[in-house]
């Protein structure tokens, strides 16, 4: 296997049998061929690791009961159904395991199946969503202080980013957030644009193999702004399988969504601005000869994004299509602000009505206690009258009553009981939680996520 990755001003063909530096953490599996290509243990971790750092999986909600994800999570949310954590249970279904395996490329432990991330101590916020609140999914990311959006879905169509898309990544950015995007998988077909990697200001990632050739199927594009192995990437199914034979700019996107937040661990306080023109150019030359619209300025290489001097004024043409958008919308420079669109009439009414009736209904709380309050004092006064009118009133042996049992005070300890897992079902991991699956090898098929990005391996 040819090793091309390598830091930039480096030999691109590197040593398989390179040791590993004393103390370095648990090796990936060998399959995980992108660790030896971009020197991640030699060269990488000793550096960074993606500490501190969170990185918003928007995607099809994350498994993190995996024993690979244990402690990788930090609450995300189901922008769909607007509540939620972002998180799904076990499952071997190819789409519904797509947010999971995206993440496990970003941030996997290894302590399951040895399947890790390339930025093992980042945290994974998991916002389940799809193309119809993509806007919600990116200003919660935002808000809730993710310093990197990995999107690994697509949208393809004829025209631009749709108005709402566009102004929740000008939001994110203005927020400090990096936002990535998958570039698409039919290069070789329609090759038509895919949202949100068409949106100004998304570092758009195409697919790479293992000997820095550009995926046929990864699109063409002018937006492609970098590239990153994708072809084939292997990852984690949300049943705690290691997929094989599968390919995508999915896969391409998340890796790139790793070397971002390593980049952000170890350069804290580095503008997001900043952090995407350091990725831009330090990356090696892929596909053709110079720029192109299939691997733009190149393969990105960690350990030169990380190390590397790079002059204030270095191209950073990503930001260069936001500033140009900003500039035709400058009401979006504004500060940011949660606000999102402004309300309808209809909404504006429905919200009245809903405050009219929430004040009917406080005045009739209030009545009710003060004329229950009134009532309750007249019957304890009568009741009194009727006490004082013979012998043998009060309660057996003179003492003062006290209230009926569940009258007040506290609750009884519960006794015991099992607790219930998440999505209802039997209390404990359900098979396939973690651990080796029964019956043989592990391994999946290959899978279309939704929208796009992350096709399946050609034939060979």
């Amino acid at each position: 296997m040819t090793q091309w990755l390598a830091a930039v001003g480096a030999a691109s063909a590197l040593v398989l049998t390179t040791a590993a530096p004393v103390n370095a953490a648990p090796g990936p599996r060998p399959d995980q061929w992108w660790f030896t290509a971009w020197e991640i243990q030699q060269k990488v971790w000793p550096v960074s690791k993606g500490a501190g750092v969170t990185v918003a999986v928007i995607d099809t909600g994350v498994n993190g009961r995996l024993p690979d994800l244990q402690g990788a999570l930090v609450p995300g949310t189901n922008a769909i159904s607007g509540s939620g954590n972002g998180q799904v249970g076990p499952s071997a279904d190819l789409e519904a395991s797509h947010g999971t395996a995206m993440a496990a490329l970003i941030a996997s432990r290894g302590t399951g199946t040895g399947y890790i991330g390339v930025a093992p101590e980042a945290k994974i916020m998991p916002v389940h969503a799809n193309l119809g609140v993509w806007d919600k999914a990116i200003r919660f990311a935002a808000d809730h202080g993710a310093k990197v959006i990995s999107i690994s879905q697509g949208l393809p169509g004829n025209g631009g980013c749709r108005p709402e898309t566009q102004q929740a990544v000008a939001y994110a950015l203005q927020k400090g957030a990096v936002v990535v995007a998958a570039s698409g998988n039919d290069g070789d077909e329609s090759n038509r644009p895919q949202e949100p990697a068409n949106c100004s200001g998304v570092l758009a990632v195409g697919a790479v193999d293992n000997q820095k050739r550009a995926w046929e199927q990864t699109q063409r594009q002018p937006y492609v702004a970098v590239a990153a192995p994708g072809f084939p990437v292997n990852t984690l199914l949300a049943n705690g399988q290691v997929t094989d034979g599968v390919a995508g700019t999915s896969q391409a996107a998340a890796l790139a969504s790793a070397a971002v937040a390593l980049v952000r661990s170890k350069h804290p306080e580095m503008p997001a601005r900043e952090v995407v023109q350091r990725i831009i150019n330090t990356t090696k030359d892929a596909g053709p000869p110079g720029r192109d619209e299939l691997t733009g300025t190149g393969v990105i290489i960690p350990a030169a994004a990380l190390t590397a001097d790079v002059p204030k004024d270095a191209p950073n043409p990503v930001f260069a299509a936001y500033d140009r958008w900003l500039a035709d919308n400058p009401q979006a420079n504004a500060k940011p602000s949660a606000t999102k669109v402004p309300k309808s009439d209809a909404t504006k009414r429905a919200d009245q009505a809903d405050r009219n009736l929430l004040i009917i209904l406080i005045a009739g709380a209030v009545i009710l206690v003060v004329g229950g309050g009134v009532l309750f004092l007249f019957i304890r006064r009568g009741s009194k009258k009727n006490a004082r009118m013979g012998p043998g009133a009060g309660p057996p042996g003179g003492g003062q009553s006290g209230p009926p049992p569940g009258w007040g005070g506290q609750a009884p300890p519960q006794q015991g009981g099992q607790s219930v897992p998440p999505q209802g079902g039997q209390p404990g991991p359900p098979p396939g939680w973690g651990g080796p699956p029964p019956g043989g090898p592990q391994g999946g098929q290959p899978y279309v996520p939704p929208q796009g990005p992350g096709a399946p391996r050609p034939p060979n």
